[in-house]
């Protein structure tokens, strides 16, 4: 189905089921322990061996010898799979640096072998007996030494350089000015379910159950990585216990449990160690961001500049921080860069949530900075600023759609946004929030020991849209079944498929079953980037179209005029089950949505605005945030309880980066020092208080047959900001270097 005019009247507009706060419909399954996920695969294949990783213990450099005699001889011990014997291997598409190293080592605990013995204990102990040489080699790991040498560098299609006006005349001339230099760390997922995979040959046959957000992509790299022919690849993910986008590419568990199971000959299981995660697979990476505001003294600003310095392996992207600073405020002198140092430290990739989370958590301060310079509300200086059109010209649309490689043809150079509520979104939130009450100075309200104050961030984040398809069946009991490559990370996939199918279709929720997460079902959009919700439900909704079709056609009916309602199709004073239309045989229909251009002629995002409360230790520095609100404009919300399951976790997330989270780095040695959870700190649930979401009514009809958007991404977008400029205005502290830890405040607190 061609998606190339905006969306009219349909029948998910009935809203019977879409938009309703329904259960999760797997949740049983992950409530009672029979959910399926990576490594509980016991049951997909007998006689499991286990395969355990030797991570690389340099940053760069050389093997110079591996000594695997003892480990050979050890217990059980069935095979060891290097870079000597594995085979020619290449490199997968979305891979930056190759998941088996030797002799060249890119980075520190890259993995450069796997030991497979009969039980997990057997392959751990023998792997702790090879024996490697290297030949270190100088690495560069510093960031802010680096920055001499950074290059500015696309990110998936958007440009990485912008320019409209005349920036440093316009902002040399501003009545007010600000120009402030901000950073934000290394940072690790930290997911609960570890990498973990199980493979097995059947001859040339390789399946791999694995826990990946994007079924395609990981079996044409497999295949890609291996030489094989990608139809003899079957990748299967039916849930993933947490993957933030480090799941979405093929990693080092999965090529290593295919190249031991094709050693050992038999199937075999490999779940990475924690102490490994952050070093092997991908961060989000530290930035460095410089942001100048000029504005005249009534707020309006007038010459904007964002620039962010990042740092990855050769060939790999930047974290491309200053990208929503090209159409979130108005301004008609403007600049952007994005640039990028060759490190040496891990991979840095895709980590809870795109480029906008840091981005943001630099250009919500600078807006709160720029706000007090011009003596304004927070809030009323954002209103001020707000734009209808995208103000940036830039060679390419602004857009960070990982699919985008090519350039883009010609689009309209200032697009006008589908819908922009965000000064809605504001305006509600400062009511709900009672930000009327906020005291404008610093430092100056109590709450016994703890100084109170109150911060505010705007979020957003692109719309993106990707081809996806389902297959429905429609059975003689009147059941339908979904089969569609999607996946379900956590955020509800399986919940708004099935209503989907449900409204469409007029049965009740629970006489809809959806199988996902399987190569061998129809090729989806997969999950991330918070396109995954809308697309996925369009590529149901093409489905479901087609049955509709094919099911009126059997019944002898009009669809222009069927209604499909109460497991019935009624046309007329006809009226017949759709079980008996089905018959023994039953009805299966296949299609994709594809997108057209709709999203160039339209700047299609999603909005939002935090309000975060903090209460900081007057005497300690200790931050303990109060409370919190989320305000989202995201199109159609196909689910509000799932919707805001994902909103509270992606702001617990923002608390993180802000107060917390950081990868420390080994500046000599290259590697992340505190690699598990003992030494990263992440949010718990004492640390988050009473968080509220409110979704505005809102429809795209430009988006999708849905009329609906992403809507994950919101609630970290912004959040690490708005609980900043909370420090900041129960402080007087302003800090610049993220995590706000309590070794930042303390010198500037008020005297006691």
């Amino acid at each position: 189905m061609k998606f190339d005019t905006p969306a009219t009247s349909n029948p998910i507009d009935q809203l019977k089921v879409v938009g309703k706060a329904v259960d999760r419909v797997d949740g049983p399954l992950k409530t009672t322990g029979t959910a399926a996920y990576a490594n509980d695969r016991h049951d997909v294949a007998a006689n499991q061996a286990h395969g355990y990783i030797v991570g690389a213990a340099i940053a760069k450099g050389r093997i110079v010898s591996m000594d695997l005699t003892s480990a050979r001889a050890a217990p059980g011990v069935l095979a060891i799979v290097t870079a000597e014997n594995a085979g020619k291997l290449g490199k997968g598409t979305f891979n930056t640096a190759h998941l088996l190293g030797g002799p060249d080592i890119q980075h520190y605990h890259q993995a450069v072998a796997v030991v497979v013995a009969e039980t997990f204990e057997q392959a751990r102990a023998a792997a702790h007996l090879v024996r490697v040489e290297y030949a270190r080699a100088q690495g560069v790991y510093d960031l802010a030494a680096a920055t001499d040498s950074a290059k500015p560098v696309e990110s998936n299609g958007a440009a990485a350089e912008t320019a409209v006006g005349d920036f440093t005349v316009n902002f040399a001339q501003a009545p007010v000015q600000l120009d402030a230099s901000y950073s934000t760390a290394d940072e690790s997922h930290s997911m609960i379910e570890p990498f973990a995979s199980v493979a097995a040959w059947n001859g040339d046959q390789l399946t791999l159950w694995t826990a990946n957000q994007m079924i395609a992509w990981t079996a044409a790299d497999a295949a890609k990585t291996l030489g094989i022919p990608a139809d003899k690849v079957r990748v299967a993910s039916p849930f993933i216990g947490g993957g933030f986008g480090a799941k979405l590419w093929l990693r080092a568990d999965a090529l290593l449990a295919a190249l031991g199971a094709r050693a050992a000959r038999r199937p075999v299981r490999v779940a990475m160690p924690r102490a490994l995660i952050p070093n092997n697979t991908v961060h989000r990476a530290a930035t460095i961001q410089r942001i100048r505001i000029g504005a005249d003294r009534d707020g309006k600003i007038t010459a904007i500049a964002h620039e962010s310095w990042s740092g990855n392996l050769p060939e790999g992207g930047p974290e491309a921080a200053a990208i929503q600073t090209r159409s979130l405020y108005a301004g008609p002198h403007r600049m952007t860069a994005n640039r990028i140092s060759v490190l040496d430290l891990p991979e840095a990739n895709a980590m809870r949530a795109p480029n906008e989370a840091p981005g943001l958590a630099a250009l919500e301060i600078a807006m709160d900075e720029m706000a007090e310079k011009l003596g304004m509300d927070p809030v009323a200086f954002r209103i001020a600023n707000d734009t209808q059109v995208v103000p940036d010209n830039p060679a390419k649309p602004a857009s960070n759609d990982p699919q985008s490689k090519a350039p883009t043809e010609k689009h309209n150079p200032h697009p006008p946004f589908s819908q922009r509520q965000l000064v809605e979104c504001f305006r509600l939130g400062a009511r709900r929030f009672g930000w009327d009450k906020r005291n404008p100075l610093p430092g100056r309200v109590r709450d016994g020991r703890w100084l109170v104050g109150l911060g505010v961030a705007a979020a957003i984040r692109d719309n993106l849209v990707m081809k996806s398809g389902a297959r429905v069946r429609l059975d003689r009991r009147g059941f339908v079944t979904v089969e569609s490559d999607m996946t379900d990370i956590g955020t509800g996939s399986y919940t708004v498929i099935a209503q989907t199918a449900a409204e469409m279709m007029g049965v009740r929720l629970e006489r809809v079953v959806v199988k996902l997460g399987d190569s061998t079902y129809p090729i989806s959009c997969g999950s991330g980037g918070q396109w995954g919700g809308n697309s996925s439900t369009a590529g149901v909704y093409a489905a479901c179209m087609k049955l509709r079709e094919a099911v009126a056609q059997k019944a002898g009916l009009a669809v222009g005029t069927a209604v499909f309602a109460n497991g019935q199709i009624r046309a007329g004073s006809r009226s017949i089950p759709l079980g008996e239309v089905a018959g023994d045989q039953g009805i299966v229909a296949e299609d994709a949505i594809e997108f057209g251009d709709l999203n160039k002629q339209f700047q299609q995002a999603t909005f939002g605005a935090h309000f975060v409360e903090v209460g900081v230790d007057a005497a300690t520095g200790e931050t303990r945030v109060r409370r919190m609100l989320a305000v989202c404009a995201a199109g159609r919300i196909l689910n509000p309880k799932t919707a805001r399951s994902q909103v509270i976790g992606g702001m617990t997330m923002g608390v993180g980066a802000a107060l917390m989270e950081e990868l420390a780095v080994d500046k000599r040695l290259g590697l992340f020092v505190n690699h598990d959870l003992a030494g990263y700190e992440v949010p718990v649930h004492a640390d988050i208080p009473h968080q509220e979401v409110i979704f505005l009514d809102e429809v795209d009809p430009t988006s999708s047959p849905m009329k609906a958007k992403g809507v994950g991404e919101l609630g970290i977008c912004g959040a690490a900001a708005a609980v900043a400029n909370a420090v900041y205005n129960a402080t007087g502290v302003r800090v610049r270097d993220y995590p706000i830890t309590l070794d930042k405040l303390l010198k500037g607190l008020p005297a006691i």
